[in-house]
């Protein structure tokens, strides 16, 4: 048997196996990291297990990394003893092909990870001296979009900030606040440079991660906590960087068929693991063959040669090309519409919606019909091919096991870039008018149809978590399947359509609102409304 944790002693049966091995001496880059790493990497999970982790390991095997990466964790403690300190800080990256085959890497270019919070005096004391030293070049982030949120949809700053703010950066709890406070220790050491590097899935990551370090420090100059030069510090971009990233890899939840291949090839550890916070981690990290990341180059304090792991360096307004391209038009609008319709059918793999003729002919109205038209062609990645990618190889994939349930939650807080970008598009040029989209809206009235919690079958269904959920059933709340009433339909979702927060513009003013209560009244039918609606308006190609 095969076992991770003392995997050096299995290097015959690991090669039996075809596992990649790692090309350098793993020992000595493990202690240069542990001494004085150049790079940090903030949130242990599935993501930089299965592209960051990966990045390392090749830089590393052309002698482009002498130190590991430091992995720090400020949401799960148990993430960290349970499938970081077991392992030695190894795991292994399997990378699924469509074709059912899987590539092994043993990825072992992680010198230490902590679960970094003040309350655990020890490892914070480690992590700030890290942040002491002017040898740390940059820290990378995979925290969600959620970690950067400070404040909730009313605008009232979180308890824990509230905390935060009050007790300052020696009692940080929030990951903002905790990055702050390490911040202000390296700014105390000598102001020395660094570059923040959020590689979050979200538009304009590094500018919201910006704002989210100076929002903290702020406050906590306005308590005395810091000085006024700390803020200075922050606002230099020679000191102080935030760059720009688009990020694309699809690295899902361990799954329980890459479990049990892994166990008959002799591998002994590899069980899955569930924390009580809910994070599910394994010895194992799972991943798609195709992966983007778009970084701005902007690295005061010098960085490895991260090009040759195959990142992409470029300015801040290419990364922005490349990242509303990904978002508005061809990866994100895709995945949501493919979501919110697989809930309502009855599917649990979006692999298996991709068999499904009506579902691919909707995204391919979305993607290439009413998006390419109007996005523009960042230069360093076409998006055309981009979209042919994602449907011939990556949505296909059924080794990847996500779910539209999964994808469907914060659908509320998606739709305005995934939808409301292109409707702004056709508003604003003068050949075009958002009135003429079809696919779009018919993808948004699936997701009006999700929020009523009844599936085209007739069957109750618990919608994945949205912070507005209740809120948007409470206003849909007259509507059931089978009203056909328009002026009750109107009532129920003008005031949804209209909210330029949540689609970023005002449908009625779009010229969309009248249509998409047309679409919804096809919808609500009965049974099977939603496959027949959907069905007609593909086969009719979008010219009703």
């Amino acid at each position: 048997m095969i076992t991770l944790k003392n995997w050096q002693e299995s290097i015959s049966e690991l090669t039996e196996n075809k596992v990649e091995l790692p090309q350098y001496n793993v020992a000595d880059l493990k202690e240069k990291g542990q001494k004085a790493p150049v790079w940090i990497h903030f949130g242990g999970g599935n993501l930089y297990r299965g592209f960051h982790g990966e990045i390392a390991q090749r830089l590393a095997d052309q002698g482009e990394l002498s130190s590991g990466v430091v992995v720090c964790e400020t949401f799960d403690n148990e993430v960290v003893e349970k499938a970081y300190k077991t392992y030695h800080n190894d795991f292994l990256e399997v990378v699924m092909h469509e074709d059912g085959s899987l590539d092994k890497r043993l990825i072992a270019a992680t010198a230490a990870s902590f679960y970094c919070n003040p309350a655990n005096k020890d490892n914070f004391s480690q992590v700030i001296g890290y942040f002491e030293n002017p040898a740390l070049q940059f820290t990378t982030f995979t925290i969600t979009e959620k970690g950067y949120a400070l404040k909730d949809p009313a605008g009232n700053f979180f308890p824990v900030v509230v905390n935060d703010i009050k007790n300052g950066p020696v009692a940080a709890a929030h990951t903002i606040s905790i990055v702050t406070a390490l911040l202000y220790k390296r700014f105390l050491a000598g102001e020395f440079p660094i570059a923040m590097v959020s590689t979050d899935n979200f538009s304009q990551n590094g500018q919201r991660f910006q704002d989210s370090i100076l929002t903290i420090a702020t406050e906590w100059e306005k308590a005395g906590f810091v000085s006024k030069d700390f803020l200075a510090y922050l606002n230099n971009p020679e000191k102080v960087s935030f760059p720009w990233s688009m990020i694309d890899r699809i690295t899902p939840n361990p799954s329980t068929t890459v479990e049990e291949t892994l166990t008959k090839e002799g591998f002994s550890d590899m069980e899955i693991i569930h924390t009580s916070k809910g994070t599910n981690i394994a010895a194992f990290a799972n991943t798609e063959v195709i992966h983007y990341l778009v970084l701005e180059d902007a690295f005061p304090n010098g960085r490895p040669a991260l090009e040759k792991a195959g990142v992409m360096l470029t300015d801040r307004k290419t990364v922005d090309k490349a990242d509303v391209m990904k978002v508005t038009t061809c990866l994100n609008p895709l995945h949501t519409a493919l979501a919110v319709t697989g809930c309502l059918l009855g599917y649990t793999s979006i692999a298996s919606e991709m068999k499904d003729e009506d579902l691919v002919g909707l995204i391919k109205g979305i993607g290439y019909q009413e998006g390419l038209p109007v996005v523009a062609n960042p230069g360093i990645i076409d998006p055309k091919q981009f979209i042919d990618e994602l449907l011939q190889k990556r949505l296909p994939n059924p080794n990847i096991p996500d779910a539209p349930q999964r994808i469907a939650s914060d659908t509320s807080q998606k739709v305005a870039i995934r939808f409301g970008e292109t409707i702004k598009r056709y508003e604003e040029q003068a050949d075009k008018s958002a009135a003429d989209l079809v696919y779009i809206p018919v993808a948004i009235v699936a997701w009006l149809r999700y929020l009523l919690a009844v599936d085209d079958k007739g069957q109750a269904f618990i919608p994945s978590p949205d912070p507005l959920l209740s809120d948007l059933q409470a206003q849909l709340a007259g509507i059931t399947l089978g009203e056909q009433s328009s002026e009750k339909i109107h009532q129920a979702v003008k005031t949804i359509l209209a909210n330029e927060t949540i689609f970023g513009s005002d449908l009625y003013q779009a010229g969309l609102g009248e249509k998409i209560e047309g679409i919804l009244k096809e919808m609500l039918v009965g049974v099977d409304a939603v496959r027949n609606t959907i069905h007609a308006y593909v086969t009719k190609g979008g010219n009703n």
